[in-house]
């Protein structure tokens, strides 16, 4: 009997222990896997993270810091190894609880039914978006946006959520070592998906702030600024990508030749 789609979701932590245990006892039962991946914390992430678990919690552990893509890009590994349908919806959620967790089945949903192989949480699509999102924060996402919309040659609302959903089919087709690991991996991820043809689809979900202070500094964007002008030098250079279907990538399989 051919296996049914399932969700398995990828939480990259970094110190986390205030808020791990909420986020792993928080996951929906429609969630098939939890893959905690504990990106070399100081702290007691991984430790809570076992502790909250039902029985589908895997943590698995950075020696060194790899940034949130390094930590995602493990995750994904871990999905793939442990096999499933080309259907299957890899969902992230971070581990710092900023991510309603009764948005995961809508954001899942695309993936599973075969309509897209990428989905992205749009938080500017939530009604109370303005009273909710730091206004700085509202707008430079909606600059980054708006730069790598024009970038990747697909209309983008919100680059920056992280709040996504990806077909194990479109997972297999990227090229997970040249993914940039750390701010800018969203960007950077959407290009090579934009590249390989995959559809990407865009689904509103909550915005979540308890006041935490952004990590974000004025070099990090300089540093995504240069990875948006990378990808559109990609863009520039490359063959245009035909749509990819799940019947055309399951029967040429993973397609590597994109940058």
């Amino acid at each position: 009997m051919p296996s049914l789609p399932e969700i398995t979701v990828v939480v990259p932590a970094y110190e986390e222990e205030a808020r791990i245990g909420a986020v792993v006892r928080a996951m929906p039962a429609c969630v098939r896997r939890v893959i905690v991946v504990d990106d070399a914390s100081r702290d007691r992430t991984a430790e809570i993270a076992r502790g909250a678990s039902d029985g589908r919690v895997v943590v698995v552990r950075h020696d060194e810091n790899r940034g949130v893509g390094g930590a995602i890009v493990t995750g994904y590994r871990a999905a793939l190894a442990a096999g499933g349908d080309a259907d299957d919806a890899l969902v992230v959620m971070a581990g710092d609880a900023q991510m309603d967790p009764a948005d995961l089945p809508r954001v899942a949903a695309p993936v599973l039914a075969g309509e897209a192989g990428y989905v992205k949480g749009d938080r500017f699509g939530a009604a109370d978006v303005l009273r909710v999102m730091p206004k700085t924060r509202w707008v430079g996402g909606h600059v980054l946006s708006w730069m790598t919309s024009r970038a990747i040659g697909v209309p983008i609302r919100d680059s920056q959520c992280g709040y996504t959903a990806l077909a194990r089919w479109a997972c297999a087709s990227l090229d997970l070592d040249a993914l940039w690991p750390r701010y800018g991996y969203p960007n950077d991820l959407l290009s090579q998906l934009a590249l390989r043809g995959v559809p990407i689809r865009e689904v509103a979900v909550r915005p979540v702030y308890a006041g935490e202070k952004s990590g974000l500094r004025a070099y990090h964007v300089a540093g995504i600024a240069r990875l948006v002008a990378r990808a559109y030098l990609r863009r520039l250079t490359s063959p245009a990508p035909a749509p990819r279907s799940l019947a055309r990538a399951r029967a040429r399989g993973p397609d590597r030749t994109a940058p």
